[in-house]
């Protein structure tokens, strides 16, 4: 009798697997998807219902003929892809290379990759989900439809190779939203007066100047400060009112997939994806020392903050013993999802808790061990008792206005003994430096050390964070759990925004692109049409809408806007953007186009006037013409015709170009005119012979570029060295510096993210 075979979706996931079932269970893996929609070709049959046409992925031949193989003569099919909508298109798709007359498919959820998780899994296997599988596919086809049929309207009028993506293009709009707000931004002059003041008993503090006559004041100028400092000038400081009292603070709940992202970029410093490839290595196992693999958390994409009691006793033993009855609770504290779609998972926790970091420290990378300490700190403090703050605010009278202090003291720091998040570290720092307040009674006079007025300039809005950018996703309702690392991912590859001291910014071709998808495709890139599609999705996974309803809906709309696109889009390879800018030429006015190098201006009289200059944004948003530097050709000669070199101006800045061109193509680096100097490192990009060169571009900054410049474009902000990297094997490594870790030396590669002190 041949033995049921377990179908899983990764071969680490097999490895741990076959520990656990030992002889009684064949098991094999997909290694992720093995059927998709193809490449070439939209794949969607609109006028059939919208039929997708699957087809397998390119280089899964072999896959699946091992699957097969494995399968043999089994009549029970195990299909344990991973338990969300991705997982369960991997088991659909599976059982259907598989069917065969009186074989059996089963699906199984692993929630935890431990003994006694599998087991329980096996023991209860499922049908499987088909309006899951249709919520998958109705994505996959909206997205398909999205991005096979606008990128083409981008190809014909802005660039070949852009792409449009449906969330992809309104992530990239609320940044641009974003950079625009900060041009349009105009600080404004206020404020601010504190008092030193001093009690019969130490120590000094500080009060902060808050109202007038009892209503809130506003200091708006200097004039308005020094008369303010005039009416105070001979008052008397008297203690008006004390305020004391014991505030109940309580912990977070454990983890769901974008709070662990959002703590991870600012905690760990991990970007949004290196956390999601981290925490899946921490779910599908690893070795512990005995040889058995054990998945040390939950599934990591999860919308649920629910956890089982089982887990929350387990917590609350542990919690017992190592702090002290006071700090566990008398019974778990429970915690309910607002969305009942959203439970059919736990949040992300240890899967068990007596894995503790210090346990499992020598078994764990760096990176690991760093992201589960976190998520196991985070859901042991969630079943820890509440934290007690003193809290103390106190107001002054002084004349017509009135002071405030506060100061807060920890009385019982429960949960917070073992974790707090950023944002608690950041008030509880700010609580620090105004916690010691002396103790005052009602009526008391007090002694003025200082008076202490400020002057202050309104901000504007901060750029986004990885962490902030996935928030603001998180709150619109714009993508899943899934997929949040995959977009900031994407939207940086496909050169819409750059990614600069830890902020996102929109390129140009950022800004042109979103611009001309919004005039024209208004309801793809609306935030809240995105968010409401994502919420229609969850509905046809709930079986509460059907899912080609949701479709025709949409192309209704969509397939007018792409026609209407088509034809009226404004193309910017040929008119371009108007700038009102006039041409330094012919007064005529200049244009935004975009070329191989990007975006750069040219005038609107071409090919009359040939007038094109690359250009940049001032801190209004204004664009500025950047004129090249002309000198650089001086008795520059072309090495192949002899003719004149002259200077062009290219995507990472000047180069010399032949004058003789069409005919002569010969170009070089200017950086024999320049302050270039060799770093001796060669260039890293395939079968390119160049080395890196120490520049500086047209904003003064440095970086260094190949010496085969246009002809490579290699180039990086930070400084390189001359290192393989020891995880991936990347022929460079680069020095960065950072207000967090100082100087360390990473991998080049974003993917590999190998981090060490420079020290």
């Amino acid at each position: 009798m041949s033995k049921p075979l377990v179908i899983v979706e990764s071969p680490t996931k097999e490895r741990s697997l076959r520990k656990y079932l030992g002889k009684d269970y064949n098991v094999t893996s997909t290694v992720g998807h093995i059927m998709d929609l193809p490449e070439k070709e939209i794949g969607i049959d609109v006028e059939n219902d919208f039929e997708p046409k699957y087809v397998t992925i390119q280089g899964k031949q072999k896959v699946i003929r091992a699957i097969k193989s494995a399968a043999k003569d089994s009549d029970d099919i195990y299909l344990a892809p991973d338990p969300d909508r991705e997982g369960e298109a991997i088991a659909f798709h599976t059982a259907d290379i598989l069917k065969k007359k009186g074989r059996r498919f089963h699906r199984v959820l692993f929630h935890e990759i431990t003994k006694k998780g599998v087991l329980e899994a096996l023991s209860v296997p499922e049908d499987l989900n088909l309006n899951k599988y249709k919520a998958q596919q109705t994505r996959r086809i909206l997205d398909r439809l999205v991005g096979y049929q606008i990128s083409p309207v981008l190809w014909k009028k802005v660039k070949y190779g852009l792409s449009a993506g449906r969330v992809q293009s309104v992530t990239v709009r609320i940044i641009c939203e974003r950079e625009r707000a900060i041009h349009a931004f105009d600080p404004e002059e206020y404020w601010s007066v504190a008092a030193l003041l001093e009690g019969e008993q130490p120590p000094e503090f500080s009060a902060k100047l808050t109202k007038k006559t009892g209503k809130k004041i506003k200091i708006g100028n200097q004039q308005e400060a020094d008369k303010v400092l005039s009416d105070l000038s001979n008052a008397s400081y008297i203690v008006d009112e004390v305020k004391k009292k014991t505030v109940k603070r309580n912990p977070y709940p454990p983890f769901i997939t974008s709070k662990l992202q959002q703590e991870a970029i600012r905690k760990l410093r991990f970007s949004a994806k290196k956390t999601m490839v981290v925490a899946q290595q921490l779910y599908e196992g690893l070795n512990l020392g005995s040889g058995e693999y054990v998945g040390l958390i939950t599934y990591m994409r999860t919308d649920s903050i629910r956890i089982s009691e089982e887990a929350a006793l387990e917590a609350l033993d542990l919690i017992k013993e190592k702090f002290g009855p006071e700090y566990a609770l008398a019974k778990p504290r429970a915690f309910k999802n607002k969305n009942k779609a959203q439970d059919a998972h736990e949040a992300i926790r240890p899967t068990s808790v007596s894995h503790t970091p210090e346990k499992v420290a020598q078994f764990l990378t760096k990176d690991q061990l760093a992201l589960y300490q976190l998520i196991w700190k985070r859901f042991m403090a969630s079943q820890m008792a509440q934290a007690l703050i003193n809290q103390n605010s106190i107001s002054i009278k002084a004349a017509d206005y009135t002071f405030s202090a506060t100061g807060s003291t920890i009385k019982f720091p429960g949960f917070m003994a073992l974790y707090v998040t950023v944002d608690d570290e950041e008030k509880d720092s700010k609580d620090k430096e105004k916690a010691l307040l002396p103790d005052l009674a009602e009526k008391m006079v007090l002694k003025l050390n200082k008076i202490d007025p400020k002057q202050h300039f309104t901000l504007p809005p901060p750029r986004f964070t990885e962490a902030s950018l996935v928030k603001e996703l998180e709150e619109n309702g714009i993508g899943r759990p899934s997929t949040y690392a995959s977009i900031l991912s994407t939207i940086r590859d496909k050169g819409y925004v750059e990614f600069l001291k830890g902020n996102f910014r929109p390129s140009e071709l950022g800004f042109i692109v979103s611009d001309l998808l919004v005039e024209n495709f208004p309801d793809v890139l609306s935030v809240d049409f995105t968010a409401k599609m994502e919420n229609d999705l969850d509905l046809v996974e709930s079986a509460e809408t059907d899912a080609s309803g949701i479709l025709k809906r949409f192309y209704n709309t969509f397939e007018k806007r792409l026609e209407y696109a088509s034809d009226n889009m404004l193309s910017v390879k040929g008119i371009g953007v108007p700038t009102g800018l006039p041409c330094p030429q012919c007064s005529k006015e200049l244009h935004v186009k975009v070329g191989k190098n990007g975006p750069f201006l040219a005038c609107e009289g071409y090919p009359e006037c040939n007038y094109s200059s690359n250009y940049i944004r001032d801190e209004k948003g204004n664009i500025q013409a950047l004129e090249p530097d002309h000198e650089a050709a001086e008795g520059q000669i072309c090495d192949e015709c002899g003719k004149p070199m002259v200077v062009k101006q290219g995507r990472f800045g000047d180069f010399l170009a032949c004058s003789g061109y069409p005919e002569c193509k010969k170009t070089r680096s200017i950086s024999s005119k320049t302050s270039a100097q060799s770093t001796g490192i060669k260039c890293p990009e395939k079968d390119c012979d160049g080395e890196l060169l120490e520049r500086t571009s047209k904003r003064g900054k440095i970086f260094y570029g190949c010496s085969k410049f246009p002809k490579c474009n290699f180039a990086t902000w930070d400084k390189p060295i001359a290192r393989k990297c020891p995880d991936c094997g990347a022929e460079i490594m680069v020095e960065k510096e950072t207000k967090r870790d100082g100087k360390v030396i990473k991998c080049l590669d974003r993917e590999c993210g190998y981090s060490e002190s420079a020290e």
